[in-house]
């Protein structure tokens, strides 16, 4: 018996010693980051300086990978069976377009390169990338989420002969509201709320009415909305013959004092809605049960602005602002906004400008008239002095970075979590935070007059860039390298993975005496609750900006799936308040919004973020010039119309006609008409 034991042990340890002598070293050089030297996989100087010492007790220098990377080495490395060494060092600290075109010429030299999506797929069609749907037995976890999320899969297909695709996808968060409207609830109380009459010692007067009525001016029409503390769905009427349009009544008085403005909106509120919201009218806009509309939003700017010396104690007050009154990317925010208050689709699409209509085509957005008048009502509002006065002058002053702290501006459209942690810049009682996304007459095929209801566009999906594509060239011959990248992407998208990409490694996950998650629910989902020491470190070293720490810190969030389970801890707490609301409208089906998936009426179906485009059509594309320079990055007409107005004194009509003809927006839409419809052949095909 001795000697058989003896046998079994030495057999045992002959096997162990193979199985050290058949690892091997694998490194994977990552040309990856997300768009600047501080957020790449290993810490740059910048952020640990000497040293910089985080929640799970360890202390990072300058080249460390960050302990998200530092965790994925350890799964790769059991998962394959080799010892996994990830090279950060690649990254030039670029965005993904730059990035990418540092490596496209040497390609050899990285293993995994980052890149805008579309570029990703145009070079992996030329055979420089390698194409994952060969690889889908190793990637069951992506294929699975993909066929839970069919227009995930048709955004990332390039060929829609082959199935190809060359990337795995990222999200911002997935399948939630994006932006939404952000209010001083403070002020909207001190102006709506309270028995009696609106009185003040001091007060402006209006300006002249330019913006006229966009809802009825007579008749009633019925609202589904949340009920009072959003458990359940109720209907409120707007009764125009009550009282009748707010707008349309306060135009015909014109200029009078902010203190009649008040009471004119605080009268209008009680008798259109037969008295629903009591002394709390500011429940009207910040409530479970809001039920506001522009036109409702308008008449209270003018309020807003009359009054600054009950609101702010000064002599102005900035009506709608955006975060940066002279970033591009930040003042489109605001024709963005005019898109949910007048039912325009395409201002926020997932593509350019583009929305599936009724009869699932593709549809510019930039073609369609109701997109000009929009932005045109947008410029009546900034003609009344509604919209800040940096705003129309592209200024960047040092009150606009400060409109909040200072008690400058009222109103704006961003994201929640970053901007409600201004509210620690606030006195107490300030309250800076969402609210309901307003009523709007949508065209959703439903009624040929419309559907007055709450529509948003501002839905995550997949994001159009960052891109992480595995390098054909640098794989070549080293099966063990590519699996253990294919392996990385396909743990990306496992439970865990999809935590590890959020959170960062356990040590900054709260957990249980047996080892298990503490968690919270979250979208009808139990997620983790982050560490204490990780909720000390996002304060000490970034102010509470969640997407901040997590890439520069931890190395999490960079791509794949990004769970807005950890933000929404470490939002604000006035923040979460008005979130909760939106959540449950949304939950309870009042607030609609596209779908990631080909839904039955098209209108609801969520734009692919790419198309698979032939490579002559990409350069027709390109080639489209005049619709290139119209909506940039530098210059953007509907941007220009809020400032400025409809150019020339064209109506909206012939400013759309004048995209489609002159340039050449048929083309385009004819360009992009042809990519989606092999998309949706090649789906059906696949069914």
């Amino acid at each position: 018996m001795k000697r058989i034991l003896s046998l079994v042990l030495v057999c045992v340890m002959v096997l162990s010693v193979a199985a050290v002598a058949s690892a091997e070293d694998v490194t994977l050089r990552m040309a990856v980051g997300y768009n600047n030297a501080n957020t790449g996989l290993a810490f740059s100087a910048d952020i640990a300086g000497e040293g910089i010492t985080l929640a799970d007790g360890i202390t990072y220098h300058t080249g460390d990978l960050k302990p998200t990377w530092v965790e994925m080495e350890k799964v790769l490395s059991e998962l394959t069976g080799n010892n996994i060494i990830i090279d950060g060092s690649a990254y030039q600290g670029n965005g993904d377009a730059a990035e990418f075109s540092k490596w496209q010429d040497h390609l050899e030299d990285v293993d995994m390169v980052l890149g805008p999506s579309a570029t990703i797929n145009a070079y992996g069609e030329i055979g420089s990338l390698v194409n994952l749907a060969e690889y889908a037995d190793k990637i069951p976890n992506v294929i699975k989420y993909f066929d839970e999320n069919p227009i995930v899969r048709l955004s990332i297909t390039a060929n829609t002969e082959t199935g190809a695709f060359y990337f795995a996808p990222y999200f911002d968060g997935v399948n939630d509201i994006e932006k939404m409207p952000l209010m001083r609830v403070d002020y909207l109380q001190k102006l709506l709320d309270g028995e009696g009459e609106f009185t003040a010692e001091v007060c402006k007067d209006t300006q002249a009415p330019v913006y006229q009525p966009f809802m009825p001016t007579s008749g009633s029409i019925a609202i589904e909305t949340p009920n009072a503390d959003g458990t359940a769905v109720i209907t409120l009427t707007k009764n125009y013959d009550a009282y009748g349009n707010i707008i349309e009544k306060m135009n015909e008085k014109g200029v009078m004092s902010g203190v009649e403005a008040v009471n004119m909106l605080r009268e209008y509120i009680d008798k259109t809605y037969d008295g629903y919201y009591g002394t709390t009218r500011s429940n009207l806009f910040a409530g479970y049960d809001a039920c506001w509309d522009a036109d409702e939003m308008v008449a209270l700017l003018r309020c807003v602005v009359a009054n600054p010396q009950s609101l702010n104690g000064t002599d102005s007050i900035q009506g709608l602002f955006s975060r940066e009154e002279n970033s591009a990317g930040r003042r489109y925010d605001v024709y963005r906004l005019g898109g949910l208050l007048f039912g325009v689709r395409g201002y926020e699409s997932r593509q350019d400008y583009l929305y599936v209509n009724t009869d699932g085509e593709l549809v510019d957005g930039r073609q369609t008239a109701i997109a000009y008048e929009a932005a045109a009502k947008m410029h009546d509002m900034a003609l009344e002095g509604l919209i800040s006065a940096d705003f129309m002058t592209k200024a960047e002053t040092s009150s606009t970075k400060n409109y909040l702290p200072d008690d400058l501006g009222f109103m704006s459209y961003d994201y929640n979590q970053t901007q409600t942690i201004l509210n620690s810049k606030l006195q107490e009682g300030e309250k800076y935070m969402a609210i309901m996304v307003p009523v709007s007459r949508w065209f959703d095929g439903t009624n040929e007059e419309g559907v007055y209801m709450r529509f948003t566009e501002s839905w995550r999906s997949v994001k159009p860039g960052n891109a992480w594509a595995i390098s054909k060239a640098g794989v070549a011959g080293d099966e063990a390298k590519l699996d253990a990248l294919l392996a990385l992407i396909d743990y990306a998208y496992s439970e865990k993975g999809q935590i590890l990409m959020s959170y960062g490694p356990d040590a900054f996950i709260k957990t249980k005496d047996d080892g298990s998650y503490e968690t919270f629910s979250f979208n009808g989902k139990e997620m983790p609750v982050i560490a204490d020491g990780t909720k000390d470190n996002l304060w000490a070293l970034a102010s509470g900006n969640y997407t901040n720490f997590a890439r520069r810190y931890l190395g999490s969030t960079l791509t794949f799936i990004k769970s807005q389970a950890f933000e929404y801890q470490c939002t604000h707490e006035v923040g979460k308040e008005g979130a909760a609301k939106i959540s449950a409208a949304i939950g309870l089906g009042t607030i609609k919004h596209p779908e990631l998936a080909l839904t039955e009426n098209g209108w609801y179906t969520s734009v692919p973020t790419t198309l698979p485009h032939y490579t002559t059509e990409t350069d027709d594309l390109n080639a489209l010039s005049d619709l290139q320079a119209q909506f940039g990055n530098n210059f953007n007409l509907f941007d220009d119309i809020v400032v400025n107005g409809i150019p020339d004194g064209m109506t909206a009509e012939e400013q759309a006609a004048k995209v489609e003809n002159d340039w050449y927006g048929y083309e385009y839409t004819e360009l992009k008409n042809d990519a989606w419809n092999r998309l949706l052949d090649y789906y059906e095909g696949t069914k």
